[in-house]
């Protein structure tokens, strides 16, 4: 491999050292997006788009699953809408980009591009809900939102505009509404532990920071290993403030009129960075198997004595592990070395490399290698298909093993200001302490080392850590985690 190759498929940068420079390096030369020519913009690649599809098709299948089916709103929203719903004016009119001219013309009314969509959603779900009989409604919609807040790209994690689903569900009375939000928030968790390889931290966001017009805001956090926090989905109960504002309403059994109770749920492909975030390393990118395209690479090592042997013995597992369901590359490039290739799809992040050389063709054999760690198996021809799914297995295992560890470590208390930020400024991670709930005692933390209360415990009656606030010594209300974050 040439000094050019070298530099163009090795990563430079030190995730340790130097952690955000290393992230853009993986994110370009991994081919998962670049640089837009407007600022706070991104280009996704194929690539990228294949993982950020497969995390979609994941969460579309629960969705529908329980009962969700998908439709698609306009991406502008008229000005008055917004001012229907005033806290939504209120919490996003400073990220909102506005159209006011279409063609030459001035627009008799501003649109919003949209930043998020209860605005446009709720008018229509008013409009199609007449009796108990129409509820439950739940509708979701695939799309991108524009939030003119970014100032410092950093793809997949901070963009004007980016990619999610929004979920939008109308119901009858509180507790299911309720428990549609709990089942949404319990979903997020779920494709992080399932197909991220990845746990996170269930909670709510304290009152000053829950999504404007909502009753409870509902987050999982999971923990980057730089210590910095992810904020990986949300799911918001709404109470009756959207249904008032848009007369979403519905004649029950009694024949009484009722305003409905609504919910709204999303995950965005800041999902995307926490992966890659989380599990890849100084030689690229790493996935998990379940998001991987291809899961398996075979590299044949042959001289020209031998070629077709392997190349023939090659092809034949490719087309094995291909009939047994599993995504398979042949790399058969006559034109790049082993060594090449090996470098390349460790950069692509492909979990699983099978190496086949005249040895393994004459002992009726394959190596696997597995991308976290490198470990080597010689494992029997025979087989082989189960042999792979079970290595995917592990392999995964291994980096949700990992990202446990990460979170395990990373959950710390503290008792006193001094402690919070001694702490979060040495370590990282999350800072537990007992919190009086007032707002201001999140400022000198924040303004001191830009940490700020991710979230609190999802029971409202669950006793806090400590009888004192941390910040004030006011009698403590609820336990606080405290957390840099992305």
């Amino acid at each position: 491999m040439s000094d050019t190759e070298k530099q163009e498929l090795g990563i430079t940068e030190s995730k340790e050292h130097s952690t955000g420079d290393w992230y853009a390096e993986v994110v370009q030369k991994a081919k998962l997006a670049d640089y837009a020519p407007m600022g706070g913009f991104i280009v996704t690649r194929p690539r990228g788009y294949d993982i950020w599809e497969r995390i979609k098709g994941y969460l579309d299948g629960w969705f529908k699953d329980t009962g969700v089916t998908n439709a698609y709103f306009p991406m502008f929203i008229p000005e008055g809408h917004l001012e229907r719903e005033k806290d939504i004016v209120e919490g996003f009119d400073p990220e909102v980009a506005w159209v006011t001219e279409g063609g030459y013309d001035e627009l008799e009314e501003r649109l919003a591009v949209r930043p998020t969509s209860e605005s446009i959603i709720a008018p229509f779900i008013s409009r199609w809900t007449r009796s108990h009989r129409d509820l439950p409604m739940r509708l979701n919609q695939w799309c991108s939102v524009v939030r003119w807040e970014a100032t410092e790209t950093k793809p997949f994690f901070r963009t004007k505009e980016f990619l999610w689903q929004e979920g939008h569900t109308a119901h009858h009375d509180e507790d299911d509404a309720w428990t549609e939000t709990m089942l949404r928030l319990d979903q997020y968790e779920r494709v992080y532990d399932e197909v991220l390889a990845m746990p996170v931290l269930k909670g709510r966001k304290p009152e000053h920071d829950k999504f404007p017009g909502a009753h409870t805001t509902t987050t999982v956090e999971a923990l980057m290993p730089d210590g910095k926090s992810v904020q990986g989905g949300t799911s918001h109960y709404l109470g009756t403030s959207f249904a008032e504002a848009f007369d979403i309403s519905y004649v029950d059994t009694d024949q009484q009129e009722r305003t409905a109770h609504t919910t709204s749920w999303g995950l965005s492909w800041r999902s995307m960075g926490a992966l890659i975030m989380t599990h890849s390393d100084d030689q690229g990118l790493v996935l998990p198997p379940t998001l991987a395209d291809p899961q398996v690479v075979i590299v044949p090592i042959w001289q020209e004595d031998n070629k077709e042997v392997v190349l023939d013995y090659a092809a034949d597992i490719e087309t094995s592990l291909a009939e047994a369901g599993l995504r398979v590359n042949l790399d058969d490039r006559e034109n790049r070395n082993p060594g090449f290739k090996y470098n390349e799809w460790e950069l692509k992040g492909v979990p699983l490399r099978i190496e086949i050389g005249p040895n393994e063709c004459e002992e009726g054999a394959a190596t696997l290698v597995h991308r976290p760690d490198g470990e080597t198996t010689a494992v029997e021809r025979e087989g082989l298909a189960g042999t792979v799914d079970e290595h995917l297995d592990t392999v995964y295992a291994k980096l949700y093993a990992s990202a446990e560890e990460t979170l395990e470590a990373g959950v710390r208390e503290a008792e006193s200001r001094e402690e919070i930020l001694g702490t979060i400024g040495q370590y990282g991670g999350y800072v537990r302490c007992g919190w009086c709930g007032d707002e201001a005692c999140e400022d000198p933390i924040k303004d001191a080392i830009a940490a700020e209360i991710v979230m609190v415990p999802l029971d409202r009656d669950e006793e806090p850590i400590h009888d004192d606030c941390a910040i004030c010594g006011d009698d403590a209300e609820e336990t606080a985690y405290f957390a840099r974050t992305y």
